[in-house]
């Protein structure tokens, strides 16, 4: 159990928030106020921000954290870069951290940065005093990362990396505009406030506000807004439930840059082993939690006996439905690649499929309709 007294504050961690905070709000508006700032601050800003935070996402958490896909030796090393540009520890450290959140998450005995803790707490109070001093070198939990040539590598050089890219990319574009002071505080703090609290948001925010139309067992949401600050990371509840899936924002119209990206490395031949979660999974997720909540507000009703067995035959004609749709597209698949099947066979088969979508869709819209009485 974690002690009641307070561990001791980490001077190095407050000071670096705080610093970086007081440059990036009060001293970059006033030297824009006197000195001005032009397009290329901003644009740079960014472009920095942009790096720094699809490489956390990108890279220290869809690839290196849930293995949701395999990336070109020469990608890992961009993140690499970009993850210390990002300032938020090493891949290791960040990976291992995140695991354990995962594994024990909202566990306040366990969880590193538990959401049931508070919004303080979760979004940045637990890397201001020394919580996890007993496992903040034990990364057992990463052993498969331990053997990736550039994590450890990374991990060796972190503080290294970090004041190189922090101090000299700002320091090379002020050289390069003209303006060193300008650059300093808005590639360098302006751009690391950003970076550092848009990623908090996702341990803090994502954990507090949002729907969660896939599970209730953890306190983890779906937010579009979160979503696009983040660069796909608010749709937390899907995350927290299909961890592995290498996708956040599942459907088309949910933005999701980090799966964008993912998708183009595959096209371009420097990613691979894309992760996804089944769709009858998803599915059948939706489809519990949704009973779940409808037999929790039928609780007060004065027929809820009655209105309760009626909305459990249609959950499980729903699940039967949706069961036997998914088993025989699985087969159509399987059958297409292995090139089995006659094409008159095929063809029954693909009757059979359009039978069974409209029969699947029919239950959907009586499964839809019985939620709406509830």
């Amino acid at each position: 159990m974690r002690s009641r007294n307070k561990p001791p504050l980490i001077w190095l961690n407050v000071l670096l928030f705080l610093i970086s905070f007081v440059l990036a709000t009060i001293v970059t508006p006033w030297y824009g106020y006197e000195y001005g700032l032009g397009a290329e601050h901003w644009i740079w800003l960014v472009i920095t921000f942009s790096f720094c935070n699809l490489s956390i996402t990108t890279g220290y958490h869809r690839l290196w954290s849930h293995k949701t896909y395999q990336a070109h030796p020469a990608l890992r090393a961009v993140f690499a870069i970009g993850g210390a540009f990002a300032l938020q520890n090493s891949a290791l450290h960040w990976s291992s951290d995140h695991r354990v959140h995962h594994k024990h998450v909202d566990n306040n005995d366990k969880d590193p940065y538990s959401a049931k803790r508070g919004f303080w707490f979760s979004h940045i109070g637990w890397m201001l005093r020394n919580y996890n001093n007993d496992t903040y070198s034990d990364y057992s939990n990463c052993r498969d990362l331990q053997k990736d040539a550039i994590v450890m590598w990374q991990h060796k050089h972190y503080l290294l990396l970090a004041l190189a890219t922090n101090l000299g990319i700002p320091l090379l574009l002020g050289v390069i505009y003209g303006d060193i002071v300008g650059m300093l505080l808005v590639v360098g703090a302006l751009r690391l406030v950003l970076s550092h609290h848009t990623t908090f948001f996702i341990n803090s925010l994502a954990h507090i506000w949002g729907r969660q139309p896939y599970t209730d067992k953890n306190t983890a949401r779906d937010n579009g807004i979160l979503a696009f600050f983040t660069f796909g990371e608010g749709y937390h509840n899907y995350h927290h439930i299909f961890e592995n899936d290498y996708r956040n924002g599942i459907y088309w119209w949910q933005y999701d840059p980090t799966k964008w990206l993912i998708k183009t490395f595959q096209w371009l031949g420097l990613a691979d082993k894309l992760r996804i979660t089944p769709s009858l999974k998803i599915e059948q997720a939706k489809a519990k939690q949704a009973l779940k909540r409808a037999m929790a507000r039928l609780d007060q009703h004065p027929e809820k006996l009655k209105l309760k067995v009626t909305l459990q035959q249609e959950f499980d004609m729903l699940m039967n439905k949706l069961n036997d749709f998914y088993a025989l597209k699985k087969q159509i698949v399987e059958q297409k690649r292995s090139n089995l099947v006659e094409k008159y066979e095929r063809s029954l088969l693909l009757i059979r499929y359009r039978e069974m979508k409209a029969e699947f869709k029919a239950q959907q819209k009586s499964w839809q309709l019985a939620l709406t009485h509830c």
